[in-house]
C-alpha cells in the first residue's frame, strides 16, 4: 500500500464502491490511477446486506426528482446524470439481472443483497480498487492535496470522495463521524433527524389489537396547522405504533417539525381519496339498505374487520349496534375517525430504526457535475451525506448510485485537468 495515492475514497458503502467503480472505469480508459477505498468496519457492506429485507431494493422503474427531498433542479440534474434504467444497465454489465416488483421497486432475481455485494466488491478488485478494511478514517487535511489520518497510519491523496453516510442504522458503521471530518474542512451540516423510520404511537390508541394488519392508507400531515404533505400507501400497525411504507415517507416530516418544536398532527384516511362528505353519504346508504346489520359489520365492507371494530370502540360505539339504530352525532363521529384519524404520536423509533438520514450538507456546497466541494478544491461528496433524501422504494440507492458516478468520474477528471 503506497503512501500516495490519487483518489482516497472515505466509505465503502452503496455510494463508496460505485465511486470506486466509477473512477476506476474512467481512470482505465486512459491512464491507471491508485484508488483506495478505506471503511472502518471489518466487513463491508452491512447497509446493503440488510436492506430490502436482506434482498436490497436496488433501484426503482421510475425515478424522479418529486420522490426526494429536496426537490431541487440539482437534484433533478444528479438524477438525470445516472437514470434508473442506466442503473438497471450498470447492473446487468456486472451480472446482476434485476426483475420488477407490482410495486415497481426492482431487486436482484437472486433475491440476495450479497448478490449485489459480491457484483460491486468483484468489479473494484477488477479494476484494481483496493478496498482497505480496519482503516477507520479519523480526519482528512488539505494540505498538497490531502492528508488522510487513518486507524493505521495516514496517506496522502491528490482528491477525496466522502462517502461515510449519515447516521441511519448506526450498527452497520454509520455514525455520522464523516460530517465532523468536512466540518473541520469548512462545510456546514445541517440539522440531522431519523427518517424513512416507524413511529411509536400513546397506549392510549389501538395499534396493540391491530398489530400485523396491513391496509392502504392516506396520510396527510399539518405543521402548525398548514398542510405540508399528503400520500397514500400501505400502513402497517404494529405492537408500538405503525410502520409500513406511507407512515416510513411521512415519518421526516414528524421527526423534523417535532424537534423543531411545532405542533404537528398526522391523519388516518382509510378510504383514501374520499372525503367526509362523500364517506358519509356512503355510510348512510348502507345503513339504510340493512338497518338491522351491526354498525361493525356495516363498516367492515370498507375497512378491515379488526380496524371497522377498533374504530367503533374508538368513537365509543358499541360495534353490535344494529346500524338503524346508530344515531346521526354518534354516525358522524365515526366517519371523522374513519376519513381523518389523529395518530397520537409520541416519538419515532431512533437511529436504529431510520432507513436513511434526513440533513447533511447542503446541496449548494457542491458542483453537481462532479460532486465536488464548492468550499474545498479536490474534495468529493457523494450519497447519504448530502442533505436529500428520498421516499421509501430503492430511491436512497439510486442516490447513492448516481451521486457515486458523478464523484467518481469527477475525481478522475479532476485529476487530469479536464
Amino acid at each position: 500500500m503506497h503512501d500516495r495515492i490519487d483518489i482516497a475514497i472515505i466509505g465503502a458503502g452503496a455510494a463508496g464502491l460505485a465511486a470506486g467503480i466509477f473512477a476506476g472505469e474512467a481512470a482505465a480508459a486512459r491512464v491507471p490511477l491508485n484508488i483506495v477505498l478505506l471503511d472502518g468496519a471489518k466487513t463491508i457492506g452491512a447497509k446493503i446486506l440488510v436492506s430490502g429485507g436482506g434482498r436490497c431494493n436496488v433501484t426503482h422503474e421510475t425515478v424522479s426528482p418529486r420522490d426526494f427531498t429536496p426537490s431541487t433542479p440539482t437534484v433533478r440534474n444528479i438524477l438525470a446524470a445516472f437514470s434508473a434504467q442506466a442503473a438497471r444497465e450498470w447492473f446487468a454489465s456486472m451480472g446482476v439481472a434485476l426483475k420488477r416488483e407490482e410495486t415497481g421497486k426492482l431487486f436482484p432475481v437472486t433475491d440476495k443483497a450479497r448478490t449485489v455485494l459480491h457484483a460491486l466488491t468483484t468489479r473494484c478488485r477488477e479494476l484494481d480498487v483496493a478496498i482497505l478494511t480496519h482503516h477507520r478514517v479519523t480526519d482528512v487535511i488539505a494540505k498538497d492535496g490531502f492528508v488522510v489520518r487513518h486507524e493505521q497510519g495516514e496517506l496522502h491523496a491528490g482528491r477525496v470522495i466522502m462517502a461515510t453516510g449519515g447516521r441511519s442504522l448506526p450498527r452497520t458503521g454509520s455514525d455520522g463521524y464523516g460530517w465532523e471530518i468536512v466540518r473541520r474542512l469548512g462545510h456546514r451540516v445541517t440539522d440531522c433527524h431519523p427518517a424513512l423510520v416507524p413511529l411509536v404511537l400513546a397506549d392510549s390508541m389501538f395499534h396493540a389489537e391491530l398489530s400485523g394488519l396491513s391496509q392502504e392508507t392516506e396520510l396527510t400531515t399539518l405543521i402548525d396547522g398548514k398542510q405540508v404533505d399528503r400520500r397514500t400507501g400501505s400502513l402497517l400497525w404494529t405492537h408500538f405504533g405503525v410502520s409500513g411504507p406511507v407512515a416510513m415517507d411521512a415519518s421526516r416530516f414528524w421527526t423534523i417539525a417535532h424537534a423543531q418544536g411545532a405542533t404537528v398532527e398526522v391523519r388516518c384516511n382509510f378510504r383514501p381519496g374520499v372525503g367526509f362528505e362523500e364517506a358519509e353519504r356512503r355510510l348512510i346508504a348502507q345503513m339504510e339498505a340493512r338497518p338491522r346489520l351491526s354498525v361493525g359489520k356495516t363498516l367492515a365492507q370498507q375497512v378491515p374487520d379488526r380496524l371497522a371494530v377498533a374504530l367503533c370502540v374508538y368513537c365509543g360505539i358499541d360495534p353490535a349496534t344494529p346500524a338503524g339504530r346508530l344515531a346521526r352525532e354518534s354516525r358522524r363521529k365515526l366517519v371523522h375517525a374513519l376519513t381523518g384519524l389523529p395518530l397520537p404520536i409520541l416519538r419515532d423509533r431512533g437511529w436504529n430504526h431510520a432507513e436513511v438520514t434526513a440533513g447533511g450538507v447542503p446541496m449548494g456546497e457542491i458542483n453537481f457535475r462532479t460532486m465536488e466541494s464548492r468550499t474545498v478544491p479536490g474534495l468529493h461528496l457523494i450519497g447519504e451525506m448530502l442533505d436529500c433524501d428520498g421516499r421509501i422504494g430503492g430511491f436512497n440507492f439510486q442516490w447513492a448510485w448516481a451521486t457515486g458516478h458523478l464523484g467518481g468520474r469527477g475525481a478522475v477528471a479532476g485529476l487530469r485537468g479536464t
